[in-house]
């Protein structure tokens, strides 16, 4: 069998839960997948893919400043260092290659898992990284990352009917896209309703911990059952139950997958990734981005005027303001069928 070295970014665990569903395809299509992350993102893969072999790459280390506004700061403060990680990880990688026999490449966003003598492709939704006033240069320097690479695997219609929006679709940019229709680990399931509200974080810190303090604090006075999903992804499951909240430090596939069907409502970040298993599962949510990502600040908004999804800033979130639910629709399933073994042809 051929042997795939799949590596996504580990930024939240979006870039990782993603690789689900094109890790066991892989595996279905008779190819030996790899796993290469490191952080949060390699330890979930690894309680996913047990017998699969799983290797740690150079650390992006990437952190959000206290200040929202001094995120964008940070990252050019940030980007020489940075820089430096992604000449090491194409070493890394140039090695791999030969110890581990790697015949192929599937990158999520990390930008030096690549090599020139194997196929390579590079998943993402952002053709377009938004930046504020340097949105034209962020989006430029992406892009000439995504040609170096044989395909681009964008995870969303090709469609004026998408969800990424401008982010992920570019007039007059094709290079080598390949639209995979949405991306997600869950299946939709017909269960009987346990939680009136999930709560599922996730993210980099220290904001991740601030959004949780401020949420545990709001929904003590709210009327109804909550699980609240920390993502925090640690040796072993840690349960508590307080009241009406029912806590876990992390959920497996599976089990948030279960949890996500018997729940009524969401409430969770605007990430890309989530809003792909929100449409899978056809859920109605409550949105908060990251404060200072532009992205997941584009795609709450988005929604919020097509009347999908109410959203708002962290620092403004009161309980009150889920019942502005019930006056959206929910997202969608747009059923999408992707031939993954025409999609492994690249290798």
């Amino acid at each position: 069998m051929k042997r795939i070295l799949v590596a996504p970014l580990n930024w939240g665990l979006g870039h990782a839960t993603r690789s689900i569903p094109i890790i066991n395809a892989l595996i279905a299509n008779n190819f030996e997948p790899v796993i290469a992350s490191d952080g949060e993102a390699l330890k979930l893969l690894k309680k996913e893919f047990p017998q699969l072999q799983a290797l740690e790459l150079p650390s992006y280390n990437i952190t959000y400043s206290k200040k929202a506004n001094s995120f964008k700061l940070k990252l050019i403060k940030d980007s020489p260092s940075l820089l430096k990680t992604i000449n090491r990880e194409k070493k890394v990688t140039e090695s791999l290659i030969k110890s581990e026999n790697i015949s192929g490449i599937i990158s999520d966003n990390r930008f030096g898992v690549r090599d020139k003598n194997i196929p390579s492709a590079f998943v993402t939704h952002q053709l377009r990284v938004l930046s504020g006033s340097t949105t034209w240069l962020s989006s430029k320097f992406h892009q000439k990352i995504i040609n170096k690479f044989d395909e681009c695997w964008v995870p969303d219609h090709r469609d004026a009917k998408n969800l990424s929006g401008d982010l992920g679709h570019i007039e007059g940019y094709e290079s080598s896209i390949k639209y995979l229709g949405p991306l997600s680990r869950f299946e939709k399931q017909d269960l009987n309703k346990k939680y009136d509200l999930l709560v599922v974080l996730s993210g980099p810190e220290p904001q991740r911990s601030f959004l949780e303090v401020k949420l545990l604090d709001e929904l003590q006075s709210y009327d109804g059952k909550i699980c609240f999903v920390k993502g925090l992804i640690e040796n072993e499951q840690r349960k508590t139950q307080i009241n009406h909240i029912t806590t876990y430090n992390f959920m497996a596939s599976k089990e948030l997958e279960k949890a996500l069907n018997e729940s009524d409502l969401i409430l969770s970040r605007s990430g890309y990734t989530s809003i792909m298993d929100y449409a899978k599962l056809e859920k109605k949510a409550f949105l908060i981005p990251t404060p200072g990502q532009f992205e997941q600040e584009y795609l709450a908004k988005k929604f919020e005027e097509e009347l999908v999804a109410p959203s708002c800033k962290q620092k403004d979130f009161k309980i009150e303001m889920l019942n502005e639910i019930e006056n959206y629709s929910g997202f969608e399933d747009l059923q999408y069928d992707l031939n993954y073994k025409k999609l492994f042809n690249l290798f």
